[in-house]
């Protein structure tokens, strides 16, 4: 239902309820303390009037005295039907708020799902962009530079002037650093030793590079000969401790960290802590970040779990569970 009908709805149903006639039905709604109360009312008035017309000599006192109980008994049964008319109007209330919360409840669920699936066909979408820009690079590009350093080779073994030898000398130099970052470039789109020798092996070299870039210590457990899996559930899993290694490196200002990776019968564990600040799990501001956000991501579209633990200057344990398919 649109968030328009929902409004419409929780404004038509109350006045729906309030035009509906109260039948004697309602009076079982009452509370005890209403019942009591009447009736105490009720009694009080007819004792008064029995105690009044045997006191009463005439008949017109009599019949005054009558009336006036008549009277009270009426405005008792129109106080009746009031507060009748109130716990029906609120129990009609009740009802609309909570179908309102039941409609709304729906609709967000189902946005939530539409937002969590298109996510996860970004993120599909966005591994296949990488894949095909690291396969062009590395054949096109890197095709190129190879051409470029061979032509480079031949005009150095057929160049007698020093001075040309050198300035050559420096253009090799210049094509080895451009191959270099094609690799570095090609290997963070699409790591190359994911693909040939499983993920065990690309998150060694990984986590070690970048351990040893930043002056990191790492402790590593991963299995030594891991049956292979299939590609999606390969690149997700190492998306997600390459996000989680880069914001140890970035933000969690550690000394170290630790990485294990066990595989079970029917689960794949991943266990990624480190020694740093740590910061406040429930903190909104580091609950939703967009990195945060992307691996629950992964991880949800592995029908996996999730879990992230962290308090100031304990440090930060990442959990992640996943069924092996």
């Amino acid at each position: 239902m649109p968030a328009a009908d929902l409004n419409v709805a929780a404004r038509l149903e109350p006045q729906a309820h309030a035009r509906q006639p109260i039948t004697w039905s309602a009076l079982r709604l009452l509370p005890v303390r209403a019942w009591l109360a009447l009736l105490g009312l009720l009694f009080a008035a007819l004792g008064s009037a029995a105690i009044a017309e045997r006191l009463a000599e005439e008949p017109q006192t009599q019949a005054a005295v009558i009336f006036l109980a008549l009277l009270a008994v009426g405005l008792l049964v129109a106080l009746t039907r009031l507060l009748a008319a109130d716990v029906v109007r609120r129990e009609g209330l009740r009802a609309a708020s909570e179908r309102h919360a039941k409609d709304l409840e729906s609709l967000i669920e189902a946005r939530t799902c539409e937002l969590s699936a298109l996510s996860i066909h970004l993120q599909e979408l966005s591994e296949k962009e990488k894949s095909e820009l690291a396969r062009n690079l590395h054949d096109e590009l890197g095709g190129l530079l190879t051409a470029a350093k061979m032509d480079l080779s031949w005009l150095q073994s057929r160049v007698p002037d020093s001075a040309l030898q050198e300035r050559l000398g420096q253009l090799g130099g210049v094509l080895d650093e451009a191959m270099d970052l094609k690799r570095r470039v090609v290997e963070d789109l699409r790591p190359s030793l994911l693909d040939h020798f499983g993920l065990p092996t690309a998150l060694r070299a990984y986590v070690d590079s970048a351990c040893a870039k930043a002056g990191l210590r790492a402790q590593l457990a991963l299995p030594e000969d891991a049956a292979p899996m299939p590609k999606e559930t390969a690149i997700a899993l190492f998306r997600i401790v390459q996000e989680g290694v880069t914001n140890i490196i970035r933000h969690a200002g550690a000394r170290g960290l630790t990485l294990r990776f066990v595989l079970e019968r029917d689960t794949c564990r991943i266990t990624l802590s480190d020694d740093g600040q740590g910061f406040d799990a429930a903190d909104p501001k580091f609950r939703w970040s967009h990195g945060i956000t992307g691996m629950r991501q992964r991880v949800r579209a592995l029908g996996g779990q999730f879990d992230l633990e962290s308090a100031p200057g304990a440090g930060t344990t990442l959990r992640v569970s996943i069924p092996r398919q």
